[in-house]
């Protein structure tokens, strides 16, 4: 049976500049608070900022078939991309105005299959170290009960203005 789905999202042009402009822990706060756009991959996999604090993001998302691979359950990349989202995010709440950071290296591990039987899944992403050019966060995929699904760490490179 074909199933359809739509995804609609906004010109990510403008979030952009935003982002830019606004020390990362206000901008995260006005995208968890709805003054600011989500990015279009949070439309594309249905997945939204839920929780910021400085150092501390998290995302939810609900698995569903359309994250399905050819084996039957949930591709790996949902759960890394929610795992790399909080841990930047995390990382990008320490960020002044005009500054930035990006995604050196991730290393991530699947521990437990995720099918579109799995309840809300959270991605809690927390920083670990933030130095003058690399920072290192940490994140965990766990379902509303606490079981883990998946862990992952990061290294990024704090890029400054200009």
């Amino acid at each position: 049976m074909e199933r359809t789905l739509a995804v609609k999202w906004e010109d990510p042009r403008p979030l952009a500049e935003a982002g830019r402009s606004m020390a990362g822990i206000e901008f995260l706060r006005a995208i968890r608070d709805g003054r600011l756009p989500h990015p279009p991959i949070c439309a594309l996999l249905n997945y939204k900022l839920v929780e910021v604090e400085l150092g501390y993001a998290v995302f939810e998302a609900m698995p569903g078939e359309q994250h399905y691979n050819p084996i039957g359950v949930v591709h790996g990349g949902l759960a890394m991309t929610l795992l790399d989202s909080a841990m930047g995010c995390a990382v990008q709440t320490q960020m002044p105005a005009g500054s930035g950071y990006t995604t050196l290296e991730t290393k991530t591990n699947l521990v437990r299959a995720v099918t579109s039987e799995t309840e809300k899944l959270r991605a809690i992403g927390r920083i670990v170290h933030l130095g003058k050019r690399v920072a290192t966060a940490e994140a965990r995929l766990e379902d509303q009960a606490g079981k883990l699904y998946a862990h992952s760490t990061t290294t990024c490179i704090v890029l400054s203005p200009g």
